[in-house]
């Protein structure tokens, strides 16, 4: 292994850690159904009552995703964990909060990207559900 593959491999590591410490964080606020939350599901069109209901949901989805990420890193997840981060920063100013709340959380959605884009955007729809191997590359 060259010394740029180990670096490669030490920095996907320290990515992967990221998203999951981001996933996990999240999942316990959904879990714990955070009421500043609320607004943010009504918004997108949930009542308060199904809010209530799907944030739970929503915070077991974090943990899948934090776990998949830290053992199993396909790409088809890191776009997903970029996007869902991506949407639930840019939820804050949209429903009120200032611009620099979803300026704050760039890291939340920046880290699954550049995981992402580590591996290599895939070339097919087959290299979506994948993990390229940094190591022996």
């Amino acid at each position: 292994m060259t010394k740029l593959q180990q670096q490669k491999n030490e920095i996907s590591y320290i990515l992967r850690i990221g998203v999951a410490l981001t996933f996990v964080g999240h999942g316990v606020f959904a879990l714990s159904v955070k009421t500043d939350w609320i607004p943010f599901l009504t918004y997108v069109g949930f009542s308060e009552t199904s809010a209530i209901i799907v944030m739970p949901l929503i915070g077991i989805l974090d943990f899948v995703v934090a776990a998949a990420v830290l053992f199993y890193p396909i790409r088809i997840l890191l776009f997903w964990a970029a996007l869902w981060a991506f949407s639930a920063a840019l939820i804050r100013p949209l429903t009120g909060y200032p611009i620099w709340d979803f300026i704050e959380r760039g890291a939340n959605w920046t880290t699954p990207l550049a995981l992402l884009l580590l591996q290599g955007w895939p070339n097919s729809f087959k290299g979506w559900f994948t993990i390229r191997d940094i190591i022996k590359d």
